[in-house]
């Protein structure tokens, strides 16, 4: 399963372009807004004596049944009306099935797109082994940062397009906490490539700056996951950005 992005231009008409709209998210009195202060850093560090594939089996499930529960309390206000495209900013994400064939879908199709196919994902004992001994498939690492990758593209599309539904419900700072988990998670791993990733770097920068350690800030971190590229090549080839 795979998707790709165009960004949209405004079509010349002599007309100045609209000025971006606020980005409620990155105000100071939301940003801050936490249910734990815990150090997500070391919370995301492979612990000794457990096996990578099986850190990244466990967290990627874990993560995946919090964002989809996260998504759950404001899927009502996220519908083929109010989102008529699977939007994050300025860009535009479309679904692309099992034959290859490009759908374009509303946000609520596309999320459910998503959350279908990670579901089967992750029930599978042949990719998501749980029973002792089985081994996890070659294309294990491939998959995950697959799933990583859908999964930034739902916690986006909450913070662009339902921030203010989420703070109606007072729910911003598990938004926030689930956030930073996620992405200091990714990064650790270099998981999804940093040009996936850009469409939020403001917001990660607010966000996650506190939660690395050094002092170092996310730039440091997000360096770090710049440089290591290479790695993300072969999923980074399924992301095609449409001009």
């Amino acid at each position: 399963f795979s998707v790709s992005c165009r960004k949209s231009k405004g079509k010349p008409n002599g007309k100045k372009p609209a000025p971006e709209e606020k980005k409620l998210y990155l105000e100071p009195e939301y940003t801050k807004s936490r249910i734990t202060d815990f150090e997500f850093k070391e919370l995301v560090m492979l612990p000794r004596e457990i096996d990578l594939n099986e850190w990244l089996a466990s967290n990627t499930t874990t993560f995946f049944h919090h964002i989809n529960l996260q998504y759950s309390t404001i899927s009502e206000f996220c519908t083929g009306e109010s989102c008529q495209t699977m939007a994050v900013c300025n860009t535009q994400y479309y679904w692309y099935d099992e034959r290859g064939k490009k759908i374009k879908c509303t946000a609520p199709q596309y999320v459910d797109f998503v959350m279908s196919s990670v579901q089967k994902l992750v029930t599978d004992e042949d990719v998501f082994p749980t029973k002792y001994g089985k081994e996890f498939p070659n294309s294990f690492e491939s998959l995950v940062k697959k799933i990583c990758k859908y999964l930034f593209h739902v916690l986006a599309h909450i913070y662009s397009s339902h921030f203010k539904e989420t703070l109606a419900l007072e729910l911003h700072g598990h938004l926030n906490t689930l956030y930073t988990h996620f992405i200091l998670f990714i990064r650790e791993f270099n998981l999804v490539d940093p040009k996936e990733t850009t469409i939020m770097d403001d917001l990660t920068e607010v966000l996650c700056s506190s939660s690395s350690s050094g002092g170092g800030g996310s730039s440091g971190s997000s360096s770090n996951g710049s440089g290591n590229g290479s790695s993300n090549s072969a999923g980074a080839q399924n992301h095609v950005k449409e001009r």
